[in-house]
């Protein structure tokens, strides 16, 4: 096993991509913390969890509440002190431009994505330094460095955490904390299901996204799991700052 003897925290771990990656990895040795603002999705998938003897958690969290990422880390760490690994997984989007994005959307899209990453590796990050070490996993996106159409605050987003993940590779290397990236393409998840239904004519414009992969094909939540997994492995030792694409070729087309 992976990841035996390791404790981990998983935001979004009620769903989609957060959800693969917690039954990954506790089926890879690790104890895991499942954290997500729906609480019946984080129960489920510690159910999953369970059915297959892994050893998890549910924790109820607004990731991008300072005061509720304090409180859930504090209850954390105090059913395990030694936390090894954070995937922050947490995700919204709204749709939309510059000018058709509100105020209130874009401040959620920032709350969620950039304040939820950075006010859980700052919650754990000294956890993790008085371990002697540890890894963690940022989610950007292939828009993030190919830009695209009518997403403007959650691309932005997208491209502050790859700015933020490089920052706090090199702020904690001498910790031995490794912090890297993944930036998937399109990915089958309630949150992809989301983003096509915003739009007037949803099967064309689903279409049209599968083509413009060069697979030809979405993702599946599992594939970017065992990308996650990789990188907070000690297969990974000598990867930081690094933003791993897994996009089926949409950057390569």
């Amino acid at each position: 096993m992976r990841l035996a003897g390791k404790s981990a925290i998983v935001t979004g771990g009620g769903s989609g991509i957060g959800q693969a990656i917690a039954v990954l990895f506790a089926s890879e040795g690790a104890r895991v913390a499942v954290v997500d603002r729906d609480e019946a999705g984080a129960l489920a998938t510690v159910a999953k969890i369970g059915e297959t003897g892994g050893v998890a958690e549910a924790y109820l969290c607004d990731v991008g509440d300072p005061a509720s990422v304090e409180a859930t880390a504090r209850k954390i760490i105090a059913a395990s002190p030694a936390i090894d690994l954070l995937v922050t997984a947490a995700g919204f989007s709204c749709g939309g431009t510059v000018l058709t994005t509100s105020v209130e959307d874009w401040e959620a899209v920032f709350r969620t994505n950039v304040g939820g990453t950075w006010l859980w590796a700052r919650a754990v990050i000294p956890s993790m330094k008085k371990r002697g070490g540890g890894a963690i996993v940022t989610f950007a996106s292939q828009l993030a460095v190919a830009g695209g159409r009518g997403n403007s605050a959650y691309i932005a987003a997208k491209g502050a955490i790859l700015s933020l993940t490089r920052t706090m590779a090199l702020d904690f290397a001498a910790d031995r904390i490794r912090v890297n990236a993944i930036a998937p393409g399109a990915i089958e998840t309630p949150m992809l299901a989301r983003s096509f239904a915003r739009h007037a004519e949803p099967e064309k414009v689903r279409e049209a996204s599968r083509r413009r992969h060069a697979l030809e094909r979405f993702g599946t939540a599992k594939e970017i799991a065992e990308a996650a997994l990789y990188l907070a492995s000690d297969g990974a030792a000598f990867t930081t700052g690094a933003t791993l694409v897994v996009d089926g070729g949409w950057l390569a087309a």
